[in-house]
């Protein structure tokens, strides 16, 4: 599973912990009694280390996995079209390390150097961008994340109409492709990059794991949908989402390059999202 269904569990753990109080939680396949771990419950109160349990305390498995995801339609799925059904995510929870927190002040401060010296006014807000996943060219994941992505061109363009007001922030991975005239920061792990996104004012990418962090943070998010999956699904409440609303939406495809998914993202012009970010101020 990805970094955004982790998040998703947390809210849950903390419910189950303060029920439970002397058990200790944890994350995986409860009919095989296997736990995992994942950064995203790395100091969280309410989820044990599975790899550091006491034997002398009693251990509740979350039965959460891949083949058991609560907006996953098991029954009407196939390997070519993943089917969703009613669900509604609630904010989950990160906790960082006080290393994290210094760390992404400091990246924050160098953003904004970066922007005195290009300009001689202020920005308006503080923008953490991400354009793509990492697993874009997973063999497994490949025609789901080119099916879900904006393109290239349409975030470029949408950068070159907002970077001389708005500070923005691009995050680097090993499949990032750099937007030219905005701060980028070094290669960094997931929980740095999540810890930069809490001191920001708001994210704008596709949909994904850092608008399930966004959340988490309580932090404001305009997010492409296209028309892969459904925003009703998982969206949040105080987030933007730009969904193509079309008979074929959403279309969950995962073994070809999807058509439909082609005119979602033509339907989408940077201009377009540019009104979304401009309501956020």
């Amino acid at each position: 599973m990805g970094y955004g269904d982790d998040l998703l569990i947390t809210a849950y753990a903390a419910k189950l912990k303060k029920k439970y109080p002397e058990r200790q939680i944890v994350v995986g396949i409860a009919e095989k009694n296997i736990a995992y771990h994942s950064p995203i419950y790395e100091n969280n109160p309410n989820i044990a280390d599975c790899r550091n349990l006491d034997d002398s305390k009693p251990i509740h498995i979350i039965d959460y996995h891949q083949f058991n995801r609560p907006y996953m339609d098991y029954k009407n799925s196939t390997v070519s079209k993943q089917v969703f059904r009613e669900f509604k995510p609630i904010p989950g929870e990160i906790y960082f390390t006080k290393a994290e927190s210094i760390e992404s002040k400091k990246i924050i401060s160098e953003a904004i150097n970066f922007w005195k010296q290009k300009n001689n006014h202020n920005y308006k807000s503080i923008i953490f961008l991400e354009t793509s996943s990492t697993k874009v060219n997973d063999s497994q994941f490949y025609f789901k994340h080119l099916n879900k992505d904006w393109g290239y061109k349409n975030w470029s363009t949408l950068v070159d109409k907002i970077k001389n007001e708005y500070l923005v922030i691009q995050i680097f991975h090993d499949k990032t492709k750099k937007i030219d005239g905005i701060f980028h920061t070094k290669k960094m792990d997931f929980r740095t990059a999540c810890a930069v996104l809490n001191e920001t004012d708001f994210l704008i990418g596709p949909e994904g794991g850092f608008g399930h962090v966004a959340a988490a943070l309580n932090k404001r998010a305009v997010l492409y949908f296209g028309g892969w999956n459904p925003p009703d699904i998982l969206g949040y409440d105080f987030h933007q989402h730009i969904y193509y609303k079309h008979p074929s939406s959403p279309c969950g495809e995962l073994q070809k390059i999807c058509s439909h998914c082609n005119e979602a993202r033509e339907s989408v012009s940077p201009e377009h999202f540019f009104e979304y970010i401009k309501k956020l101020g």
